[in-house]
């Protein structure tokens, strides 16, 4: 199966749900994506969602400035942040339970 499509679809939440356990820079992001299993999600594609996120209010930011190389730009969840990610939680659980049902069901059968 193409995870791109599926990543597409919830891409938000989990960068709402990084975001969450502690603020991150675009890279940050993007690494603890791909550890937590995400292997697939582009780095510009994280990058475009930060933004997103960040001009739809769902994100704070501030700049760290780096010994290493360029200085390096934060984000935060806030009010409005969690509130969304307590939305689209709800939303994901409902959906994979009905997906997972749907999928036992069907193994069922196929047996």
């Amino acid at each position: 199966m193409d995870t791109t499509q599926l990543l597409k679809g919830v891409l938000d939440v989990a960068v709402l749900a990084v975001v969450e356990e502690a603020d991150g820079y675009g890279y940050d992001v993007v690494r603890r994506l791909r550890a937590a299993g995400l292997e697939d999600v582009g780095d510009a594609s994280v990058y475009g969602t930060l933004r997103r996120l960040y001009t739809a209010g769902a994100l704070t930011s501030y700049v760290v400035p780096s010994e290493e190389g360029p200085h390096r730009k934060y984000y935060g969840i806030n009010a409005q942040g969690k509130k969304a990610l307590a939305e689209q939680t709800k939303v994901w659980l409902r959906f994979s339970d009905t997906m997972n049902g749907l999928l036992q069901a069907g193994a069922e059968g196929r047996r």
